[in-house]
Order: C-alpha cells, then sequence, then structure tokens
C-alpha cells in the first residue's frame, strides 16, 4: 500500500511539472496560475500543495532541471585526445545535433529555460563558458586554429544556437539535423572556397 501511494505521488508529482511546464510556456510566469495548473494535471489545489509551496517554487524547478540537464549535456562533449582530423568534424556535429534534439524533445522547457526565465540570460552564459572551456581544450589538442580567441567562438555558436532554436526549430520548420548541419559546416569549413584567401592572408596584403 505504502509503494502504491508512493507511486501515485510520483505520478501526480510528474503530471503538475508537465502541466506547470505548457502554462508556463503558453502564457507566461504572470498570467499563468494553479488553478489552471491543477486543471489541466487533472488534479486538486489541494494536491498541488502537497508537492510545491508556491507556483514560484514549481516554475525554480521546472527552470533548475533545464539548466542542469542541459549544463550536463554540455560538458559531455567534450573531445578527447587521439581522435583523427577526419573524425572531428562528424563528433561536432553529433554534438551540436544532439544539443538542438534535447531543446525540442521538451519545447515547453525550452521556452521557459532558454527564454521567459529571469535566469535566461545567466543559463545562456553558463552554457557559453562551459562551451568557451571545451573549446580552450580541443584547441590545445591541436584540434582547431591556435589563433581562435574562444570565447567569442562559444558566445557566437550559443548565439547562433539561441536563434535557430527560437526561429526555426520550435516551430517546427527545420529539424535537428538540418539545423546541426548548417551550423557546423558554417563553424568548421567557413563560407569561403578552397582557393579563397584566409582572413590572415587578407590582413598580410
Amino acid at each position: 500500500m505504502a509503494r502504491e501511494k508512493g507511486l501515485k505521488g510520483m505520478e501526480s508529482r510528474r503530471r503538475l511539472l508537465e502541466s506547470a511546464a505548457c502554462e508556463f510556456a503558453n502564457w507566461g510566469f504572470h498570467e499563468t496560475k494553479v488553478s489552471t495548473i491543477v486543471k489541466r494535471a487533472g488534479l486538486t489545489q489541494p494536491s498541488f500543495y502537497l508537492y510545491f509551496p508556491s507556483k514560484e517554487a514549481i516554475f525554480e524547478e521546472l527552470v533548475t532541471d533545464f539548466h542542469s540537464s542541459l549544463r550536463k549535456l554540455s560538458e559531455s562533449f567534450r573531445l578527447e585526445a587521439g581522435i583523427k582530423p577526419t573524425d572531428v568534424s562528424k563528433r561536432v556535429l553529433v554534438a551540436v545535433e544532439t544539443v538542438f534534439r534535447f531543446l525540442v524533445t521538451n519545447p515547453y522547457l525550452t521556452r521557459i529555460g532558454f527564454f521567459l526565465a529571469p535566469d535566461a540570460k545567466q543559463i545562456k552564459g553558463d552554457l557559453t563558458l562551459i562551451l568557451k572551456d571545451n573549446l580552450l581544450a580541443e584547441q590545445q589538442k591541436g584540434y582547431f586554429r591556435p589563433e581562435l580567441e574562444m570565447e567569442t567562438v562559444a558566445e557566437c555558436l550559443i548565439g547562433v544556437i539561441e536563434h535557430l532554436t527560437a526561429s526555426h526549430l520550435l516551430p517546427g520548420t527545420k529539424d535537428p539535423s538540418s539545423l546541426a548541419t548548417v551550423v557546423v559546416d558554417l563553424f568548421i569549413h567557413g563560407m569561403l572556397t578552397n582557393d579563397s584567401s584566409s582572413i590572415q592572408d587578407i590582413e598580410m596584403e
């Protein structure tokens, strides 16, 4: 009996979190009410307060879960030593596509954590720092050009991911695979043809 109550409680809590994510993403924090959260979840207001002391608390948990999951995902992408040069771009492609797939798997959480939360700017700043550290370590391993300033590269990449998520990924006009392919092709191979001069060559002329 205790186990059944425990499982029922876990299910109710999960339903409240999913319902809250939908309500916050669609209506924003201030317009969302506890009454609409519990109605969508098929529960009662007293049941809500068994698991969360306030609307602020459930919102904060959603943001924290999003931040923690995306942070762990980003930290896992650092390239180890010994990868063949021909495989580096493939690994980067997998990493970027995985991020896009994470963001589109739960679009409500993405809208909240990436765009609506007061901490959204800080979350993206934190991800930029993780990406910068990854890039610096990979640069030292010889995977990327030594003259590149990796903090700016990280900021550019996060900015591109943020914009494409809002303009194409969440609206569903483009899928994670196609978006990742364009992003990685741009960042890894650039826009110039193979016989074009590099920036360094231009500056030296």
